[in-house]
């Protein structure tokens, strides 16, 4: 934790530890820190024109403050990915004011499907989860990690939330190409060989999109498919939320499998509402929801994991039917032969 102390140090000892020192000046439009690094940073911040402050709306005091806490923020940056072993659901009530006599944890890595008709509260357990519940929902349900309350911070803070959601609807309205949108992320994040996590991030997105998109392409112009590959992308590559939450993948048009198998790999809990009995059987467990409440939490058994891949084989026939459609092709070949 980065205190008032730091002020009494010089200007060069204090860019040789934090680099970044200097944007926070010259993006008020305060210049010249790096030129006078004899002067420790209360000399110098104490030698700025009034007129200038004023014009930024602080006074010495308050800029010394904003200081310090954006050396903390941009220090939490540089750390690493915040590592969660599980997360504890606990449970409350159903729509009905029933109780849900089910307790249980997901570790990390684990994939979990939740299912249940439409209305029945998938989306609703996915919020518990993203607002880390403490029983201050309709639900009453309260949520733990690795075993304990969350804090405050941990529950309410913008920055660096334990949990990424990815909803049904995701489209971009910035105006900028993919490469400068990754590579911005990237910066913000402080993150190492930027170009080869960029190019990474790339390669996943268009490996995970029914169409496949440049560099240069505006993200504005991304399909609803191509984004949806893209934020999955980058949230498995620079998100630090070790927790994802999925609404409905299977209408994202992006190949489901690849994606839920590259948020697995890189070691994040992964919890996804679904109608898609592919990925249903695809995940470690399932979360049975009715009537707003948790019913049941089954295990994927042997027999299902084996239906799972005739399941798969006829979903990639009925795949390459669809692209010999798409192509202007006959479909007249036999379907058990494609």
């Amino acid at each position: 934790m980065i205190t008032n102390e730091l002020l009494k140090d010089d200007i060069a000892s204090v860019s040789n530890t934090y680099p970044y020192a200097g944007d926070f000046f010259s993006a008020s439009g305060i210049e010249g820190f790096l030129d006078r690094p004899q002067l420790t940073v209360r000399q110098y911040i104490e030698e700025i024109p009034e007129s200038l402050l004023e014009d930024i709306g602080a006074s010495y005091s308050q800029l010394a403050e904003h200081f310090i806490l954006f050396l903390n923020r941009m220090e939490a940056l540089r750390q690493k990915k915040k590592s969660v072993e599980k997360i504890t659901i606990i449970g409350g009530q159903n729509k009905l004011g029933e109780p849900e006599s089910l307790t249980f944890s997901i570790e990390k890595g684990e994939i979990i499907t939740v299912m249940g008709p439409t209305g029945s509260g998938k989306s609703c357990l996915l919020a518990d989860i993203e607002c880390l519940a403490q029983g201050d929902t309709q639900t009453k349900r309260k949520i733990l990690i690795d075993g304990r309350v969350p804090s405050e911070r941990e529950r309410f803070q913008i920055e660096n939330k334990l949990i990424a959601q990815l909803s049904q609807n995701m489209n971009f309205v910035m105006d900028l190409r993919v490469f400068d949108f990754l590579r911005l992320h990237g910066e913000s994040r402080m993150i190492e060989d930027l170009d080869q996590v960029v190019e990474k991030i790339f390669d996943a997105a268009n490996d995970l999109a029914g169409e496949c998109f440049s560099k240069e392409t505006p993200l504005t112009e991304l399909s609803g498919g191509q984004s949806r590959a893209l934020m999955i992308a980058d949230t498995a590559f620079l998100s630090t939320s070790p927790i994802v939450l999925i609404d409905e993948i299977e209408n994202a048009g992006v190949d489901r499998k690849k994606a839920l198998h590259l948020l697995a790999q890189e070691q994040k809990i992964v919890l996804m509402s679904t109608h898609d009995p592919i990925l249903a059987l695809m995940g470690d467990k399932r979360i049975i929801i009715e009537n707003g409440g948790m019913k049941a939490v089954l295990e994927t058994s042997t027999m299902e994991k084996q239906n799972l891949k005739d399941l798969e084989d006829m979903d990639r026939k009925t795949t390459k039917l669809l692209q010999m459609l798409r192509a202007g092709e006959r479909a007249e070949t036999s379907v058990s032969m494609l």
